[in-house]
């Protein structure tokens, strides 16, 4: 049994083994399986390593996609560039596992983000200063887009949510919240900006896929802004993890 999963706490929010799982059946791969692993402490993942020895690999999310890196035998140069890591592959060498760390969220979130702009804006503002913002402000500094962090607590080059200036919410080409506020369950959560200072064609894009409309970008719409969920990202995002996990390089 070739075995892959996700680690992350919580992991309610997560579509990731229901996506797996169809294309498992689809695609008539009996021999494979996707499972949650939840992980309220991230030093337990060496005991699931060893509790699982058919895993092959596995995707990372919220909170874990920085302190992984602790626990990796090898991280990929462009990973290592940004500070995070989304997707393990997981091999045996001399009979011990050896796992490897990539980034998928960055070449993902350029994709998608690209197909939903006409041109590049010169300033972007970033919400949240987690593993994915990392790959997030890296994709737009390539881009040579001005990345803004916000964050609760102070940031360098950046600003709190308390000392955000309303120009900048209102001159901003690209809004995009990196945090889990507004994922399911708490989905009446959102970051707190005013968005009473967003404009009409500015573009709101919320890594978040579940609910496809978070409370975020439901005030986007309300102020005419272009918005665009997770939902693209994520697909993106999961064929590149699978394409990682069965390179035999």
């Amino acid at each position: 049994m070739r075995l892959f999963g996700i680690i992350g706490y919580p992991l309610g929010h997560s579509f990731s083994q229901k996506l797996f799982t169809e294309k498992f059946e689809r695609e008539k791969l009996p021999d494979h399986a996707y499972r949650k692993f939840e992980l309220p402490e991230i030093e337990k993942l060496p005991v699931l390593i060893e509790n699982e020895p058919g895993l092959c690999g596995f995707n990372v999310t919220i909170p874990w996609k920085v302190k992984v890196m602790d626990f990796l035998d090898e991280v990929d140069p462009v990973a290592a560039e940004i500070g995070a890591v989304n997707t393990v592959r997981v091999t045996r060498q001399n009979g011990r596992p050896w796992l490897k760390g990539f980034n998928t969220d960055a070449p993902a979130f350029r994709e998608s983000l690209l197909r939903n702009l006409t041109s590049l804006p010169e300033t972007a503002l970033v919400l949240g200063t987690g593993g994915a913002s990392k790959s997030v402000i890296h994709t737009l500094i390539d881009l040579n887009i001005i990345a803004i962090p916000v964050s609760r607590q102070p940031v360098r080059g950046g600003y709190t949510y308390d000392d955000l200036p309303d120009y900048l919410v209102s001159e901003a080409g690209i809004i995009i919240n990196t945090t889990p506020l507004g994922m399911a369950p708490a989905t009446e959560a959102m970051p707190p900006i005013d968005y009473s200072c967003l404009r009409e064609g500015q573009l709101l894009f919320d890594l978040i896929y579940n609910p496809p409309v978070t409370s975020f970008l439901a005030m986007g719409e309300q102020q005419g802004c272009h918005i665009v969920n997770g939902e693209e990202m994520f697909l993106i995002q999961a064929q590149l993890a699978w394409d990682i996990w069965n390179d035999e390089g």
